[in-house]
């Protein structure tokens, strides 16, 4: 099963110093890179020798990946400046046996071109290489990315990695929270259980039985339509979506109130659930969507007519640090 290696550059206006401060000192470039929670340098007896690092990575509920790398040299040329690293993990659950690649920074009359090529061997055989597929290698090429992005905003906007971090956290609960409301209304009270109350509102508003099943069914499907736009969108076209869920929230709970007013005496009814689905829409059109870094700002292919990258190194088939 041939594997594409992982290739991700951004367009940095910084000098070239500060971006390679950023890329090359442990205490930085773990604050920006998602693949990373700490990156050690070891001691080296002298200068020429390969500068050796650990680095580990924690995945949640106590469990982390630890691994060992080691810098094959950097060179500067014409100007543009290049990093080369192998790395590898001996731990059984890494899914990461051992890869290499390479940072590339390069001037143009816009900033800087700063991109990465890296690839690597996994473990467990078919599984793992079948895993790596389907959901890790995409997993990783998305963190590399998101990474890019939120270093970019350091260095342009001044915005601290962990700031970063926060509004993407914030914008995700977001989208996935209404997206999930939405296709929840849409899919239960609508079309699996509409006797547990939507009947009874749109009878109130003067709709026969027969009609109302229908209508139940034709507005659930359009709630679920509408919710998954939240997960599927872009990040930069969700505002009309945004500015849609408050005023069918508006809407939805008027056409309640004028239909059936007993329901706004019941726990966490329409008034209640409305609000907070209404602020939650708030939050995210309060938060400048080019301050919260994405993935998708990043180029995940060689730009066409760009000089070719150097290959990957294969001391170690692939990944960077």
């Amino acid at each position: 099963m041939k594997r594409p290696s992982i290739y991700v550059e951004s367009r940095i206006r910084c000098p070239m110093e500060q971006l390679w401060a950023h890329t090359q000192q442990p205490e930085l470039h773990q604050q920006w890179d998602l693949r990373f929670t700490e990156i050690e340098y070891l001691p080296r007896a002298s200068d020429a020798e390969p500068q050796q690092f650990l680095y580990a990575t924690r995945i949640g509920f106590g469990l982390g990946v630890a691994g060992c790398g080691e810098s094959l040299g950097t060179r500067e040329k014409n100007g543009e400046r290049t990093s080369v690293l192998k790395f590898w993990s001996d731990e059984a659950v890494s899914l990461i046996r051992e890869g290499a690649g390479f940072w590339k920074h390069v001037p143009t009359d816009d900033g800087l071109r700063f991109f990465t090529r890296y690839d690597y061997q996994t473990r467990f055989g078919a599984a793992g290489a079948w895993l790596d597929r389907l959901a890790f290698r995409p997993l990783i090429g998305w963190a590399t990315a998101w990474g890019f992005d939120s270093l970019r905003l350091w260095l342009e906007q001044g915005q601290r990695p962990a700031v970063s971090r926060a509004l993407g956290l914030i914008m995700a609960l977001v989208r996935f929270t209404l997206g999930f409301v939405w296709i929840y209304q849409g899919v239960v009270p609508k079309l699996l259980y509409p006797d547990t109350g939507e009947l009874g509102i749109l009878q109130g508003a003067g709709f026969s039985v027969g009609t109302a099943h229908g209508v139940a069914a034709a507005v659930g499907v359009g709630e679920i339509l509408f919710g998954l736009l939240f997960w599927v969108l872009p990040m930069d076209k969700l505002r009309p979506v945004y500015w849609l869920n408050m005023l069918g929230l508006l809407v939805l709970g008027a056409g309640a109130l004028f239909s059936q007013p007993a329901v706004f005496e019941a726990p966490f009814n329409p008034l209640t659930l409305n609000l907070a689905l209404m602020a939650l829409a708030a939050v995210a059109l309060a938060i400048p969507t080019e301050l919260v870094p994405s993935a998708a700002r990043c180029l995940r292919q060689p730009p066409e007519g760009a000089r070719p990258a150097a290959k990957v190194p294969q001391e170690a088939p692939a990944a960077v640090a």
